[in-house]
This record gives structure tokens, C-alpha cells and sequence, in this order.
């Protein structure tokens, strides 16, 4: 009886371990529900590469955004008070109905619907600027303006850096250059509040902020080591930052 027992001992051992072996591949060998399955479920395949919901996500978003800034900047040229603002209208209105029409190119390409109106949201913002006038339009403007850029920049530098899709990258590209530089002319208005940008900012974040201290009063921190180059320097590329003016 006891050698019986510790047979069955032994067997159950075994089990145990071959079990706690094999845990280990099934965990992380093609499961559903991880990331790599979730980005394969959702794409599909193109002659210009795979087309993740990402990526479509952000076809949707660039003429959602046309949709609703092309006919503000309109607004803005024509009932700003200020130059600042009316400047700012037009590269809105110049920079998405070129961006649209990309958009557009690239959706029929891929097979990807895209809306005809903006959504609730941005039409609600279109009737909040109709209904302001003076510098309170000016300021309701330059803020919707600049939040709404501010959101969708982080969006198209995920898409820019992740998109296995060549014309998706394409269009994140110039997208890119555009939102920019349109934060740039918004934000030379004058009118933008950077404090409520900030709050909204750290409203929604999730992780702590991480980072070196506060400055202690009345220290002054040791100067860093510059960066540069110890090898061949004939080089033939110049900084592609330039100097930007201040409002």
C-alpha cells in the first residue's frame, strides 16, 4: 500500500512539473487577447502594407478635422477683429483643404468610408464661435483651435512612428507639418491659455508625472556637457529646427 502511494506521489509530481513547464508557452504563445493578436485581428492587408484600426481611426480623424476647422478658419477671415486671427483662418482653411484632399485620395485607395459632416462635438464648437463676437470670438477661437490641434498631434505622432502602411505614414507626415503649423499661427495670436491647456492636460493623464525635482531657490544648476560630434564633422545637413518668433 505505501508503494502504491508513493507511486502515485511521483506520478502527480511529475505532472506538476511537466504542467509548470508547459504553462509558460501556452502564456505568451499566440493567445488571443494580447496586443500582437488584438493589431493582427484588426488589420487588413494592402499592396501598401497592412492597414491597422489605428490607421483608419486616423483617416477618420484628419477629415473629421477638416470638416469642422475648414469652416472656422473661413469664420475667422472673415469676422476676426485682428489680423493675428485672421492670419491664423486662413492657414487653417488653406492647410485642411489640402489635407482633405489627401485624405480623401488615401481612403478611396484603401477602401476606407469616411464621414461628410463633422461630429456632435465639433458642431457644437462651430455654434459656440457663431454665437461669439469681439475679442470674446478671437479668444473662443484661438482656444478650441489650439486644444483641438494639441489632442490630435499626439495621435498623428503614434500613427507616424507604428504604421506598417506606407501612405497612412505618408499622410502622417504631412499631416504633421500641418497641425503644427497651425498651433504656430494659432498660438502667435496671443489669445491662447496655456494654463488651461495645461489642467485639461493633467486632468486626463492617468501616470504620475515623472521627471529630475524642482529647482531649489536661489541654486543654480551645474551646466551639462554639450552634445557634439568627435569624429568627421563635413557634414552637408543643417538643423531643420529654425528659430521660431514670439507672440
Amino acid at each position: 500500500m505505501r508503494r502504491i502511494n508513493g507511486t502515485a506521489l511521483i506520478i502527480t509530481a511529475l505532472v506538476a512539473t511537466i504542467g509548470a513547464l508547459a504553462f509558460p508557452v501556452w502564456s505568451y504563445a499566440d493567445r488571443s487577447g494580447t496586443g500582437q493578436a488584438n493589431l493582427n485581428a484588426s488589420s487588413v492587408a494592402t499592396q501598401w502594407g497592412p492597414l491597422s484600426a489605428t490607421d483608419r481611426d486616423f483617416l477618420v480623424k484628419v477629415r473629421l478635422a477638416g470638416l469642422w476647422e475648414l469652416p472656422a478658419g473661413q469664420q475667422a477671415i472673415e469676422r476676426a477683429p485682428s489680423e493675428a486671427v485672421k492670419a491664423a483662418g486662413d492657414h487653417l482653411v488653406v492647410g485642411h483643404t489640402d489635407l482633405d484632399r489627401r485624405a480623401r485620395d488615401v481612403a478611396a485607395k484603401l477602401g476606407v468610408e469616411l464621414p461628410n459632416q463633422p461630429n456632435e462635438q465639433q458642431q457644437g464648437w462651430l455654434r459656440e464661435l457663431t454665437a461669439a463676437s469681439g475679442e470674446d470670438y478671437e479668444r473662443k477661437f484661438a482656444n478650441l483651435l489650439r486644444a483641438a490641434h494639441g489632442k490630435v498631434f499626439g495621435l498623428v505622432a503614434q500613427v507616424r512612428a507604428t504604421t506598417r502602411n506606407s501612405l497612412i505614414r505618408q499622410l502622417a507626415t504631412d499631416t504633421n507639418q500641418t497641425v503644427l503649423d497651425h498651433i504656430t499661427m494659432l498660438e502667435g495670436t496671443g489669445f491662447v491659455d496655456y494654463d488651461a491647456i495645461a489642467r485639461d492636460a493633467a486632468a486626463a493623464a492617468t501616470a504620475s508625472p515623472t521627471g529630475p525635482p524642482p529647482p531649489a531657490g536661489g541654486t543654480v544648476p551645474a551646466q551639462p556637457v554639450p552634445a557634439e560630434p568627435t569624429g568627421d564633422q563635413s557634414f552637408t545637413s543643417r538643423p531643420s529646427t529654425m528659430p521660431m518668433p514670439m507672440p
